[in-house]
């Protein structure tokens, strides 16, 4: 019931910011808590950030708190992730997430529909 695409993905420099939008169309977006994964070469998938369905709460990976801030605007179904000061260990293609309840989880199998990714890489 919802289709997510990525946007905002590219070629930065260490310590630069970067903000990746994904946009969702479908008719329950509103109650779905969202989530961002990040998947390098070689490597598994892993968690980034999640907020719950009504923005109240949110959860990072220890990698990335303090660095990254993951918001929503349910009026305009967009899921934002503000990164600061990037490290070239962020390098990876950024996956977005919905999960049909509204509580968040840190799990990839913990959500059911997922965005194509947008690249992210961050030069040393």
């Amino acid at each position: 019931q919802v289709q997510l695409v990525e946007s905002g993905g590219g070629l930065v420099q260490a310590g630069d910011s970067l903000r990746l939008s994904c946009a969702a169309s479908g008719r329950t977006f509103s109650s779905y808590a969202m989530g961002w994964f990040r998947q390098a070469p070689g490597k598994e998938r892993e968690f980034v950030a999640a907020i719950s369905w009504s923005g109240g709460s949110t959860y990072y990976a220890d990698s990335v708190k303090g660095r990254f801030t993951i918001s929503r605007d349910n009026a305009k179904k967009t899921v934002y992730l503000q990164m600061n000061s990037l490290k070239f260990e962020d390098t990876a293609v950024y996956y977005c997430a919905s999960r049909r309840l509204g509580v968040v989880v840190r799990t990839a199998s913990g959500y059911d529909y997922w965005g194509q990714g947008t690249q992210v890489t961050v030069s040393s």
